[in-house]
């Protein structure tokens, strides 16, 4: 039988590789567009491959291989039993020793069952592979027995009957970890260092009849990817290795498919503490997942050309890839990536574990299912095969996780070229009327799993037609504001507003109605504020949501983390607005966008507070999701009330008052950093209170604004709490140093 999504063979661990034109990349940066009002579209080109996890059964343990062709997934690993979707562990199981096979398109075990033993240790199968003509699964691992049949960690299984091959046994003295397979050659990558009692250092080639070949590539490590390429000429190998016949070329190597030799070797090109976990082809390419152990290693994947083997790209994720797979142009992957800043994307944060790349760009697109960690190292998917059935195009995924998108599913599960079922998130709405006669609708846009560009509808006044329609841009780290200004209202009207996101087949329900009444005049200081060149400005007013929207004019909102305390009352300024609230533990909000250093800025907010251990009020770090491991720039309170203005500048340079501000009144703090003769000043209440004229520098990192805490390790006086307990309102941060004047004239206009 033929593999049904390429006619051709499945390679490296035992996956069918689909040969396919590389795409364009993804157009566009990952930032908002306003501009444009056509729909979008149902998943974001060049993806393929819904984020929607289709209903599959589960193991009992890990899923290390797997083959696919016609229709039918092979699944190999270290497990006992199977169990229908969603059962608990325990429940409804049967056996399954290690290997298993599946309707790709129900996710159900067909008829085929194997039993893979050994007499001692533990048995498992850690490499699949289909012949070319299908009619062949050849199994590579740590095994003895397949069905009582003996054999030596390799293995043929006829796929039409089920039954293991007896005239394919060659001795294999270690586990076998990768195959690859032609019309006439098995290759095998591994453990093992003799096969067929000949001298075999970690990769080997036999004949379909079990023959020991010629063939020698001797590495002085482990081996765990082979695959041969499109044209059947060359093989490439991966592993821990530094030398192929002697020959320095580290992880990664392509040899001779007859006769072993290097044909390109790549000293120095990975990270002597990186490894080559899997290696996948296309037409053009060859792609590998890599790992790394300790600091500075690589962990990212390289796309590099069939032509000349020369690399194309690769990127710079830290979270080490155990799995990749081409489908359309998109190269997919099987990772823990927890930190891919160093490529613009998302910073050091929880792991993320399923994610898609252009082959001819490492930008990451608009694909984010996930699973979790789960059992074993654990690090979560470990294998990837994909095949076509019944018109539909699978992707299964096999590993050590035991959820799938935050529901319970052990081992195995797939995705689909369809159908789009996944909502894109409510958006988060505030409305601001700091103009009179408009008000500013502002939200913070969605998050679709497998869409980037979604479409926005705006909804008034309970009508159940849009008065407005326009399109963003957005990924679960870059959920930029977009605001919409309504005109056709009047002083003192009061107006509502909901709004819905669209991937172009699934629509969210409509926001909460957020209702404003249109200003009849200015209010005097957050026109003042503006007036000043503020180029972040929060003022709170947001009701219950993750978003803090930017009043600056420059869409420069936040995301708001653990549910502080919204809409506090009274707020520090005259007026409608309101302040926030934070509990000191681990409530705090930072900026959407990341920024370069500031060479000269402003800090400016107010607090209110009693507590007795202080807190970081305002300040600029590297992370977003956990303490910064940089962090400077910042104002906080020490356990006596004294407030602090910190920055690095060969050590950590700061000027504190002398007086306490956690008396439970509301109080204004600027702190400002200009050039010589300015240096560092931190105003309170329209006054300076500290200053240093001489500290003109801080640290050069590009980081995000945080509000109510983030990490105060190494600073004087650091108090009890790295987080704020308190109230705060009206923040903005200023490009430029303001001056004592327009301090003072700021602090003026507190009550109107």
């Amino acid at each position: 039988m033929m593999n049904g999504s390429t006619g051709r063979r499945g390679g490296g661990r035992g996956r069918v590789r689909a040969v396919s034109a590389a795409l364009g990349l993804l157009a566009g940066a990952l930032t908002a567009t306003t501009v444009g009002a056509s729909g979008a579209a149902a998943l974001t080109p060049p993806v393929a491959i819904t984020a929607d996890d289709l209903s599959t059964w589960q193991t009992n343990g890990i899923v290390w291989s797997m083959a696919a062709g016609d229709g039918v997934v092979y699944a190999g690993g270290t497990f006992s039993t199977l169990r229908p979707p969603t059962a608990t562990p325990g429940t409804n199981e049967q056996p399954a020793v290690n290997f298993a096979a599946f309707d790709a398109a129900t996710g159900a075990p067909t008829d085929c069952s194997l039993s893979f033993t050994i007499s001692s240790g533990t048995a498992t199968v850690r490499a699949l592979a289909l012949s070319p003509d299908g009619e062949t699964l050849y199994a590579g691992g740590q095994f003895g027995a397949v069905n009582g049949v003996g054999v030596s960690n390799i293995a043929a299984i006829d796929t039409e009957t089920c039954t293991v091959s007896n005239s394919f046994k060659i001795g294999v003295s270690a586990t076998v970890r990768g195959l690859a397979v032609t019309d006439d050659t098995v290759y095998l990558a591994g453990d093992f260092t003799t096969v067929g009692g000949q001298t075999r250092s970690h990769f080997a080639a036999v004949t379909t009849g079990a023959s020991l070949l010629p063939f020698t590539a001797n590495a002085d490590e482990v081996a765990r990817a082979v695959e041969v390429t499109p044209d059947g000429q060359n093989v490439l190998l991966g592993g821990d290795f530094f030398r192929i016949n002697g020959t320095n070329t580290h992880a990664l190597a392509v040899v001779d498919a007859t006769t072993g030799q290097l044909t390109k070797s790549y000293p120095g090109f990975i990270h002597n503490n990186s490894t080559v976990q899997d290696i996948t082809t296309d037409g053009a390419g060859f792609y590998t997942g890599n790992e790394g152990t300790g600091g500075g290693v690589f962990d990212g994947r390289i796309a590099l050309n069939l032509s000349d083997f020369e690399q194309r790209w690769r990127d710079t994720c830290l979270g080490a890839t155990q799995a990749v797979l081409v489908h359309s142009g998109v190269l997919y992957s099987g990772s823990h990536a927890h930190d891919c800043a160093s490529m613009g994307a998302f910073p050091d944060q929880p792991r993320k574990h399923l994610l898609a790349q252009s082959v001819d760009d490492p930008k990451l697109l608009p694909w984010f299912p996930d699973t979790n960690d789960g059992i074993g190292e654990p690090v979560g998917p470990r294998v990837m095969a994909q095949t076509g059935s019944g018109g539909r195009h699978y992707l299964w995924v096999g590993g050590e996780f035991t959820t799938v998108n935050t529901k319970p599913q052990q081992g195995l599960t797939r995705f689909a070229d369809g159908p789009d079922t996944g909502v894109p998130w409510v958006p988060n709405v505030s409305l601001s009327t700091l103009t009179p006669g408009q008000i500013d609708v502002n939200w913070q846009t969605s998050f679709d799993t497998d869409d980037g560009e979604l479409t926005y509808r705006i909804y008034k006044d309970g009508s159940n037609t849009p008065i407005h329609t326009t399109t963003g841009y957005s990924v679960f780290w870059d959920r930029p504001q977009l605001t919409w200004t309504d005109t056709d209202v009047a002083p003192g009207e009061t107006h509502s507003y909901r709004i819905t996101a669209s991937d172009g087949t699934n629509t969210s329900a409509k926001s909460p109605a957020q209702s404003a009444t249109v200003a009849s005049a200015t209010e005097a200081y957050p026109a003042r504020v503006r007036s000043d060149g503020a180029s972040l400005y929060w003022r709170w007013d947001e009701g219950v949501s993750t978003f803090a929207h930017d009043s600056s004019g420059h869409l420069n909102n936040g995301f708001m983390r653990n549910g502080p305390a919204y809409r506090q009352t009274p707020a520090a300024v005259a007026g409608p607005s309101t302040a926030i609230g934070f509990n000191g533990t681990d409530e705090y909000a930072y900026s959407n966008r990341k920024h370069t250093q500031p060479a000269r800025f402003t800090i400016e907010t107010w607090i209110k507070t009693t507590t007795t251990r202080g807190g970081k009020i305002v300040g600029f770090g590297n992370l977003t999701q956990q303490n910064s491991n940089r962090h400077d720039k910042h104002i906080y309170m020490r356990n006596d009330g004294r407030l602090v203005f910190g920055v690095q500048s060969g050590g950590a340079r700061t000027v504190a008052t002398s007086a306490a501000y956690n008396d439970g009144q509301w109080h204004h703090v600027v702190a400002t950093q200009g050039p010589l003769g300015q240096g560092m000043a931190l105003y309170v209440d329209g006054q300076l209170r500290a200053s240093n004229i001489l500290i003109t520098g801080n640290e050069n990192y590009p980081g995000y604004w945080r509000v109510g805490g983030d990490n105060l390790s190494g600073w004087p006086n650091r108090p009890t709490s790295n987080f704020f307990a308190g109230q705060i309102d009206e923040t903005a941060i200023y490009p430029t140093a303001l001056s004592a004047s327009q301090v003072s004239a700021h602090y003026a206009l507190r009550n109107g």
